[in-house]
């Protein structure tokens, strides 16, 4: 296999050799591109469902998706800030979600590099993204809260609050179902309905054993196994459909904390994984069967340390980020051929303290012939016995912790480059000191609070920096809590500043520091408190004596002791003489030899600096010098030290004086009371009685500044009671005026009012004396109209009339002419009357023929007609008349 730098590239060819054998497929490299040799860290990675490929973060913000089915890569995103969780498992494949430092999570799309999203809410580091297994949601989770998102939408739906006490560990949805699992610092695991959030169950903490604090967590894919894990090195086993514990396992003791677990999926095991990846502090991750709990191959190495890790979801890869800042991926396939060859001739095994255990559920973790995976290659491949690694592989890895070193090399190593490597020194250190790391008895020396004593340390030792300042007054407080002559002893603070610093991580390591360094290398200091060590100058002194008697005789003449040039350096251990980096390497030297190694760094120091202190005369001078930084080789210091180590008689070599290096004890701290009780406990007095003193004092002046305070909230009141009667008074006037204002305009307004009134009157006269002409001309009109029409109409019938009379008149004529011709007619009649009359009597006489007859009938019958027409009335009076 072969490195790939993926500086200033966006998108090209993985170069990598693949062998049927390789294990690592590939190590991806990142540089800065001014600088070839710096190295820009990888912080997360996160696979796709298909397994195929995978993101890729590091520090600067830029977003790599590597293929490894093409062997390829892309720089997707820049986002200019460091991320601290991605997911790329989105129901839309393109996209993923990346959480940055500044506590928000964006939604990008990988083929059109824009921005979908940018979701805000949380107010710390988002820790992890959880998505659901539809793609649908995503809950993200920080030490503080942990929020439900809609993936559709983008909007929060839900936000989980925890009480101050109680931080959020993680939150994450199980696979296969509708439940989420939240888990908290406290060690309670929740399980809850994604849809109503209702709580399903909580599963019960184990009553029996330590408490693990569990940090990390991983489910089988068929969700039904939970595995947790944290500072121990236990692993809980929780069956997630009883809710129950069915096994604890035991890894092996080099096992302190647990930092990341996964499981290995296999295509055959129907989503319950048998195969446990275990990330522990040493960097590296053992892989476990869960059942018969054997070691079956670890990857990474104290060496080339693993940071975290992420399992392809098919099984088939393991993307690991490294120490070094690069990401490696490793193939599944060849690590576990590996772990079915037959065994090598060297072999590492890995063995377990026999520890009884009431549990039946707890299972060691035990390793066979385990092969450690092998960088391969082209040529054939030489099997090596894998050394235990002497150092870490970060600085700030404080945790790590090797099973032995060899000090006689460590020695050897120091004395040959003066110093220990950087990157290791902590480690180092801490190998030997062979600190116990009591985190039950540190635990309840800090749970006791702040110590009184350092209460006001911010006043005294005023530090820029908060963290610092609180960590120093953690340490500070739990030395104080241990024993009491450190709440009274005024240079603490100048002891364990400078290992707070260093160790500002991880409190429990700096106080067992402080504490070891004060146990060995502070032998008989506290036994002329509240004065400083004599008998440790002394021995100081003595030494100077021995190999240097003018520079002592010049400190006699200018009466300067040892309390002026030995104190200051021992006090503040060099801290105000030395720089940073002298300081480190002057201490790489103390803790790897005897403690007297300080008191002869003290007199090396002296004797280094002779020629200024030999032209120093005023004691103004000499504190200057031993207080501020000077000219000095480091190097030839510490030789001059050895020297002295080596060439000061056994008689006077304080070796003989102060007892051997003596490590804490585990478990429990032990006692410490080399120091004068009585003055102490006196001092303790004096100090609890000046401070209830000072308790009633500020009581009593609290009290007085309570009277002075409702004395002048009374007159306060006084005075804002007339002021306020007289702004009563005044609103009053005020008013009054208003009010008499009010009314003038008032009766202007009335006044005006009856003008308009009487105007409206007169208008409204006006308009009905118009109204009222207006109405009579009307009438006259109409009567006008009506007597024109009763004029035609007079008019009409006189016309009219006349025109009847014409009409009489001519009837009347006509009348009057057939008047005449009835006359003529009667006449006629008359006639023929008188006629008829002769003829009767005639036909009397004769009898007549029946035509005769007829005819001689139609003049009677016409005449008895007459007759009857004018009997009934119905003939004209005029013919009346006539007749």
């Amino acid at each position: 296999w072969t490195s790939t730098n993926v500086a200033n590239l966006r998108g090209t060819k993985l170069k990598s050799r693949r062998e049927k054998c390789s294990v690592i497929v590939v190590t991806v490299v990142r540089s800065a591109s001014a600088y070839q040799s710096k190295t820009v860290r990888f912080l997360q990675v996160a696979f796709d469902t298909t397994g195929e490929s995978f993101l890729a973060g590091d520090h600067h913000g830029n977003i790599y998706v590597i293929d490894i089915s093409r062997n390829r890569f892309k720089l997707v995103q820049k986002t200019g800030q460091a991320c601290t969780a991605l997911a790329f498992n989105l129901r839309r494949t393109t996209e993923y979600l990346v959480a940055l430092s500044d506590y928000s999570i964006k939604c990008f799309d990988q083929d059109t590099k824009q921005l979908v999203s940018w979701m805000r809410g949380h107010e710390g580091a988002v820790s992890s993204l959880s998505v659901h297994s539809s793609g649908r949601y995503a809950i993200s989770t920080s030490s503080d809260t942990a929020q439900l998102w809609d993936l559709d939408t983008f909007q929060r739906k839900r936000k989980l609050n925890v009480r101050q006490s109680v931080g959020v560990q993680k939150v994450f949805f199980l696979p296969l179902s509708n439940a989420i699992l939240s888990c908290f610092t406290d060690g309670s695991i929740f399980a809850w309905e994604s849809d109503t959030l209702f709580s399903k169950y909580q599963l019960p903490v184990p009553q029996d054993g330590p408490r693990i604090h569990y940090k990390a967590f991983a489910v089988t894919q068929d969700g039904k196994t939970l595995a947790a894990g944290g500072r121990s090195n236990l692993i809980h086993l929780w069956c997630l459909d009883s809710q129950q514990l069915f096994r604890v396992i035991q890894m092996p003791p080099k096992v302190r904390t647990v930092r990341h677990i996964n499981f290995l999926p296999d295509s055959f095991d129907g989503g319950s994984s048998q195969v446990l990846g275990v990330l522990s502090q040493d960097g590296v991750m053992r892989f476990i069967n869960i059942h018969t709990c054997k070691q079956l191959f670890d990857i990474g190495s104290c060496d080339d340390a693993i940071t975290s890790a992420a399992v392809c979801p098919k099984g088939r890869h393991i993307a690991a980020v490294m120490d070094n800042g690069s990401l490696r991926v490793y193939n599944v396939q060849s690590l576990t051929q590996e772990t079915n060859k037959p065994p090598q001739p060297l072999v590492k095994v890995v063995t377990t303290n026999k520890r009884g255990d009431s549990s039946c559920l707890k299972m060691k973790v035990h390793t066979g012939a385990v092969q450690r995976p092998a960088k391969t290659s082209g040529r054939r491949i030489q099997t090596k016995r894998l050394r235990t690694p002497a150092v870490s592989a970060l600085e700030d890895k404080e945790n790590d912790m090797p099973d032995a070193l060899n000090k006689k090399r460590l020695r050897t190593l120091l004395r040959t480059f003066g110093e220990y490597p950087e990157k290791y020194r902590m480690f180092i250190w801490r190998s030997l000191l062979q600190l116990p790391e009591n985190h039950a008895a540190f635990s309840s020396l800090t749970d006791k609070g702040v110590h009184s004593a350092y209460l006001c340390l911010h006043e005294r030792y005023p530090i820029k920096s908060h963290r610092l300042q609180r960590g120093l007054q953690r340490v500070l407080s739990a030395l104080a809590h241990w024993s009491s002559i450190f709440g009274e002893a005024e240079y603490l603070p100048l002891v364990a500043f400078p290992f707070v610093k260093l160790f500002q991580n991880n409190p429990l390591i700096c106080f067992e520091v402080v504490a070891t360094v004060i146990v060995n290398w502070c032998q008989h200091w506290f036994e002329y408190f509240p004065n400083p060590p004599l008998n440790i100058l002394s021995m100081a002194e003595n030494v100077l004596a021995h190999h240097d008697k003018e520079l002592l005789q010049h400190f006699v003449d200018c009466g300067v002791t040892s309390q002026l040039y030995a104190w200051p350096l021992l006090e503040t251990l060099f801290t105000e003489v030395l720089t940073r980096e002298e300081w480190l390497k002057l201490f790489d030297n103390i803790f790897t030899n005897h403690p007297s190694f300080l008191l002869m760094a003290v007199v090396a120091y002296v004797t280094c600096c002779r020629a200024p202190l030999l032209l120093c005369t005023h004691r103004q001078d000499f504190e200057y010098f031993f207080h501020h930084r000077n000219t000095l080789d480091i190097s030839a210091m510490l030789k001059e030290a050895y020297r002295l180590m080596e060439t000061t008689p056994a008689d006077l070599h304080p070796s003989s004086m102060l007892s051997d290096f003596e490590p804490l004890t585990r478990d429990q701290y032990p006692i410490f009371n080399k120091y004068p009780t009585f003055i102490v406990e006196y001092q303790s007095q004096e100090r609890e009685r000046i401070r209830q003193q000072e308790v009633e004092y500020l009581r009593e002046r609290q009290a007085l500044q309570d009277l002075r305070a409702e004395a002048v909230r009374q007159q306060a009141e006084d005075e804002a009671w007339y002021t306020q009667q007289e702004l009563l008074q005044e609103a009053e006037e005020q008013r009054r005026r208003i009010l008499q204002q009010e009314e003038n305009k008032l009766a202007e307004q009335r006044a005006r009012l009856g003008a308009m009134k009487r105007e409206l009157k007169v208008k409204e006269l006006t308009l009905l004396d118009a109204a009222r002409r207006r109405f009579l001309k009307h009438q006259q009109n109409q009567q006008k109209i009506e007597l024109n029409r009763l004029d035609d109409e007079i008019q009409r019938k006189v016309t009219l009339r006349a025109q009847e009379t014409a009409a009489a008149m001519q009837d009347m004529e006509v009348r009057q002419m057939e008047l005449d011709a009835q006359r003529r007619l009667f006449e006629q009649v008359s006639a023929l009357l008188f006629g008829h009359q002769i003829t009767t009597a005639s036909l009397q006489l004769h009898p007549f023929s029946h035509a005769g007859a007829e005819s001689q009938m139609a003049p009677c019958y016409l005449h008895s007609a007459l007759h009857r027409k004018l009997n009934t009335g119905s003939c004209n009076p005029t013919m009346q008349n006539i007749f």
